[in-house]
């Protein structure tokens, strides 16, 4: 009884931290999320699996992982819906920041050491492995319920997918004893997804630009 207390005292301050990062001005990101992961895991004496032989085994499945989520956004970008939406996503600035700083360790690390090392390890300890990862990932996937909302995106969708994400980064992580496997995944996704992004919103603005060249010339 005591472990699923805990179990959901910290579930429940996660989900309390995802709506505070919402108000934390977008300058001191990623620092306050890379903090608040890494002191989740150390409370929670979570395993991180950073050190061989444990390395070595998440970086094979995490390689494995990351490869299969480029080709599934390199496959998934050219689709009508799929462009559109990114065509329309508010992307944060500047573009450098955000891939090289906030992406991996303001949501990678910070939520891989908070979901999978932290919440992770606890849920395991109070409802088994199947149990763990199955109230983890809902964890997981309410968390980006504040997200969703301030994007103007599918609530419900939104909780689904993230959801499911979270079921196969805990999966990795547990099949590989390494933090290091679903990072890999993790920031393949996340990456992939923002630079698909960042690529259309530039070569839609390119196609405006032709347009109106286009329009004055044909004006005159």
């Amino acid at each position: 009884m005591r472990d699923k207390l805990r179990a959901a005292a910290l579930a429940a301050v996660l989900l309390g931290w995802s709506t505070v990062t919402l108000r934390i001005p977008a300058r001191w990101h990623p620092i306050p999320h890379a903090a608040f992961g890494t002191a989740a895991a150390v409370l929670a004496r979570g395993s991180l699996g950073l050190r061989p032989p444990a390395l070595g085994a998440g970086l094979r499945w995490g390689g494995a992982a990351a490869a299969t989520a480029l080709l599934g956004v390199a496959a998934a970008t050219p689709i009508p819906p799929v462009r559109d939406g990114m065509a329309e996503r508010r992307l944060p600035a500047p573009a450098g920041r955000w891939l090289l700083l906030r992406i991996p360790l303001g949501t990678v690390w910070a939520e891989e050491a908070a979901y999978r090392a932290a919440l992770g390890t606890v849920a395991t300890r109070a409802f088994g492995v199947s149990g763990g990862r199955l109230f983890a990932a809902a964890t997981f996937g309410l968390s980006h319920v504040s997200d969703a909302r301030a994007a103007g995106e599918s609530v419900p969708g939104t909780v689904l997918i993230t959801g499911a994400a979270g079921w196969i980064f805990g999966w990795l992580y547990s099949k590989s004893g390494s933090l290091a496997a679903p990072m890999l995944a993790h920031l393949a996704v996340n990456e992939a997804g923002a630079v698909a992004a960042l690529a259309v919103q530039r070569r839609g603005e390119r196609s405006d630009g032709r347009e109106g060249r286009g329009e004055r010339s044909d004006g005159r």
